[in-house]
């Protein structure tokens, strides 16, 4: 296949999933493109190299030189905008994009856009599947499953796109439908000079947007908003006008609109108070975009959950284990404690650690000491997890996955829970979060 001569050169920046599918694209349109990586055997080099083999592909430090023969380079989320090279190209005239701008650019159907520290992958596919029990053709992707670029297609009704940080830098004008930032928690601190430039880039999402979701629990989700913008908003606290949240009567909870109750909280297969929030937040996105309350609250009796996202695994002497090893960041596994815990009868017991990307751990520090029986420490920054948790609960320290499984059974009592929800990432030990939590369920399923 030659490529159609272009006015214009653009450069892929980083082969991975996404890089893969802007080849793709760009090859299907005839445009002009190479394609630079940092690393010297990125995971897509060898599919490139079969199915495009006329492509230009360099590998290794970047090239300022090189790059600057683009008029617009697509980066990859994995590469910090901040790296030298690409700020020399941006200063020399080159414009920094990425896949997802070009997703906005060509996508023909209304757009629901979703970010957050936490549970944006739940709320994603959730909404995905209230569209489809409301019989939309509906494509789910963009962070989350597939690459937003290879869900374009002419058939499409509805895209519901997990939205990154990093993919909102590069993206100019979203023009969704509706957005909304779940929440905004410390997470990449890493890469972020601090919460304010995080917070920034979290909000790129609500560019161009007809509608905005808001939490009413958490300030940093509100945007600035446009006169007359149409408004949504959710919390566990009672809503009133445009907003979803919970009411009771007669000792039961209900989750509500306005006015009106919808369903009994305890319908829902997901456990604890962060997911009825979620629920909440996925009912409020799907009716900015009209979906059918009834749909909606049939995807949510069925809806079980995701894996590793406070996913049950056993009850065992009458304690219940559940992996949440997706909690990659503190406000994950804050939203895990405090729900989890407000829904038990017992404590919890819980495993923590790992990487923890420079975050301050302080903010566990209360909540932990209300809900936890003890909490078993392992990974790198154990030692500093330590150190915010004080001494307002037992701390145990381990090696190994194994171990802090074993110490966990010896430690609950009928009526508590055990939680892996680390508030780390998981590459000092494992090569992912499901590599973590498939080993945690694999160790609580060989308890004797």
């Amino acid at each position: 296949m030659s490529l159609i001569a272009s006015d214009h050169f653009r450069i892929v920046v980083g082969l991975g999933k996404s890089g893969m599918s802007l080849v793709r694209f760009l090859a299907n349109r005839g445009i002009a493109f190479a394609v630079a990586d940092t690393r010297e055997n990125p995971p897509e080099l060898d599919t490139l190299r079969r199915d495009f083999p006329q492509v230009e592909v360099r590998c290794g430090e970047l090239d300022v030189e090189f790059l600057c023969r683009a008029d617009e380079l697509y980066v990859s989320p994995g590469l910090a905008l901040a790296t030298p090279a690409l700020q020399q190209a941006a200063a020399r005239g080159v414009k920094l994009s990425g896949d997802i701008e070009l997703f906005a650019r060509n996508a023909k159907a209304p757009i629901i856009a979703i970010s957050g520290s936490n549970a944006k992958s739940t709320v994603t596919t959730l909404v995905g599947e209230m569209a489809a029990a409301a019989g939309k053709r509906v494509a789910v992707g963009g962070n989350l499953g597939t690459p937003a670029l290879d869900l374009l297609s002419d058939d499409v009704e509805l895209y519901v796109m997990e939205l990154s940080s990093f993919q909102l830098e590069t993206t100019d004008q979203l023009n969704a439908e509706v957005a909304t930032v779940l929440n905004v928690s410390e997470d990449h601190m890493d890469r972020y000079s601090g919460l304010p430039a995080y917070h920034l880039a979290k909000h790129r999402i609500f560019r161009g947007a007809r509608q905005v979701v808001v939490n009413r629990q958490d300030a940093l989700s509100r945007p600035l908003l446009a006169e007359g913008q149409p408004v949504w908003t959710f919390g566990l606290n009672t809503p009133d006008f445009k907003a979803f949240g919970l009411r009771e009567e007669n000792g039961e909870k209900y989750l509500a609109f306005e006015f009106h109750n919808l369903m009994p909280v305890r319908e829902l297969k997901i456990r604890g108070a962060h997911n009825q929030s979620n629920a909440l937040a996925a009912l409020a996105l799907g009716h900015a975009v009209g979906l059918p309350m009834d749909a909606m609250l049939s995807s949510l009796r069925s809806f079980a959950g995701l894996a590793h996202r406070c996913q049950w695994i056993r009850e065992r002497n009458g304690v219940n284990w559940y992996d949440d090893s997706k909690a990659t960041n503190v406000g994950a596994a804050l939203a895990a404690i405090e729900g989890l815990g407000a829904d038990i009868d017992g404590k919890l017991v819980l495993v923590a650690g790992g990487d923890g990307k420079g975050a301050d751990f302080s903010a566990l520090t209360a909540p932990v000491a209300a809900n936890c029986r003890a909490v078993v420490l392992l990974g790198r920054d154990a030692e500093r997890l330590a150190e915010a948790l004080g001494d307002g609960v037992p701390l145990i320290r381990v090696k190994t996955l194994d171990e802090a499984v074993q110490q966990c059974a010896e430690l609950a009592r009928p009526g508590d829970a055990v939680l892996l929800s680390p508030a780390c990432a998981s590459l000092d030990m494992f090569k992912n979060f499901e590599e973590r939590g498939r080993l945690f369920a694999q160790a609580v399923g060989g308890l004797a």
